[in-house]
């Protein structure tokens, strides 16, 4: 029997995730070659610390410090681009594409930043950019949507992104802990960094929106323009009060195509028990997605994590090496100096359900003063719960909770602002979207 033929890669970076794709590809390499037709072969790995210890077991002479040393062995087609941040990694990109490489990489944020130069340079050096790993962890998400989905119009995308919001999220619902108790759990279990800002403030799920608005949508947006808003500012208590209405909370990043235009944004949303969307628990993903011809299509798994992660690396390689990446990746034409398909539409006409909370007097003729502004801002009362049990005998405030009918985003916002300079309205409370049953928002 002839020996199977060898396509050599390379690996930049053997973090958590690149020595997942090393074990994959060293303990695994018949499972691979059996899709792939061919063994790839791990020729280099470049690190920093060459001398560090590794959860990989490398055949010698493989880790190394030198770039050049890859750069410059014309027999290795695909390179793991596997570092993170901005800087060197897009230099290194770059480098790694002139020298005649096709790229797989998981970095998102280089991508949200700096994709329209680096497929740019890709196209015009007739190389390969796949990222399948840069959103949604081992969800094959950009597969679907760039090519199962292809014969559909796109409708919407709701989708958890960032796992870390939802095992704090999922940690307040069920145990009943406050934001920062659960942000202490994420960082003991690994799930948050030391400063989890970009997890926790809508960063990072706007960044994979972004990449999955360009590619659901034509969407041509820098990342830091999707309105956004975190979950580090909720409160348990609109949890339970949520709870009894029958919600769950999740931080959600939405894509919507209305007649005025792409609607993207990401915040804290009420989803309707029963749900899939809220049934997602821990450091999960999941991406509902709705095309004109094949309706809702729902994905959920390991959104992070060093074996998803590598799985989905490893599978973008294997596209790579036998070609399917390629003629993916001229077609879609992704980050290309074309128009935008789409318009974005102006995110204070965006259209929901609310719910609101404030603290408020224990008195009459309350709720007349904030109907009145709220009716003032064009927005319809669906329902009101007061909840005497929880009500602080220090200032004589009980929680009010009112959920209304579809509002515009600016007249909510507008009311909230005129609601709190009431002086029967004693703290700032709170304002959350509703997404509706049947996955409009």
């Amino acid at each position: 029997m002839a020996a199977m033929e060898k396509s050599l890669v390379a690996l930049v970076g053997m973090g958590t995730v690149g020595t997942g794709v090393a074990r994959l590809l060293l303990d695994h390499g018949d499972r691979t070659a059996r899709h792939a037709g061919r063994t790839l072969w791990v020729q280099h790995v470049v690190v920093k610390h060459p001398d560090k210890p590794r959860d990989a077991d490398m055949p010698q002479g493989v880790i190394t410090d030198d770039l050049q040393r890859l750069l410059q062995d014309p027999q290795v087609k695909v390179v793991a681009h596997l570092i993170g941040g901005l800087e060197p990694a897009r230099t290194i990109m770059l480098q790694l594409l002139e020298s005649g490489k096709d790229v797989v990489t998981a970095n998102k944020a280089l991508l949200a930043e700096h994709g329209p130069e680096l497929f740019d340079r890709a196209r015009d050096l007739g190389r390969t950019i796949a990222f399948e790993a840069s959103v949604a962890g081992g969800i094959p998400i950009i597969a679907n949507i760039s090519q199962c989905l292809a014969a559909n119009q796109v409708l919407s995308l709701e989708g958890i992104l960032n796992g870390t919001s939802n095992f704090i999220i999922t940690n307040m619902q069920e145990q009943g802990v406050s934001y920062d108790q659960a942000l202490r759990e994420a960082q003991r279990l690994g799930y948050a960094e030391a400063d989890p800002a970009f997890d926790v403030d809508g960063s990072d799920a706007a960044q994979k929106l972004a990449i999955l608005a360009h590619l659901a949508f034509g969407a041509r947006v820098h990342w830091q323009e999707i309105p956004r808003r975190g979950i580090d500012e909720i409160q348990v208590n609109d949890l339970r009060y949520a709870s009894d209405m029958g919600f769950s909370l999740k931080l959600l990043a939405i894509a919507r195509l209305r007649d005025a235009g792409l609607e993207l944004h990401v915040s804290p949303t009420l989803v309707p028990k029963g749900t899939p969307l809220a049934e997602v628990r821990s450091a999960f993903n999941a991406i509902n997605v709705v095309g004109d011809a094949v309706g809702p299509v729902f994905f959920h798994g390991q959104g992070a994590g060093q074996m998803p992660t590598a799985s989905a690396v490893v599978a973008d390689m294997i596209d790579v090496a036998v070609g399917r990446a390629a003629i993916t990746f001229a077609n879609l034409k992704l980050w290309s100096q074309q128009p935008p398909r789409v318009d974005l539409s102006d995110h204070a006409h965006t259209q929901s359900k609310y719910y609101f909370r404030f603290d408020v007097l224990d008195q009459p003729g309350v709720l007349a003063q904030i109907a009145g502004i709220l009716g003032k801002h064009h927005i319809s009362i669906a329902s009101v719960h007061q909840y005497d049990r929880d009500k602080d005998h220090a200032t004589g405030t009980v929680p009010l909770v009112i959920v209304t009918h579809r509002a515009q985003e600016q007249h909510t916002s507008q009311a909230q602002r005129e609601i709190q300079q009431l002086q029967v309205v004693k703290t700032t409370g709170e304002r959350l979207r509703i997404l509706s049953v049947e996955g409009g928002n």
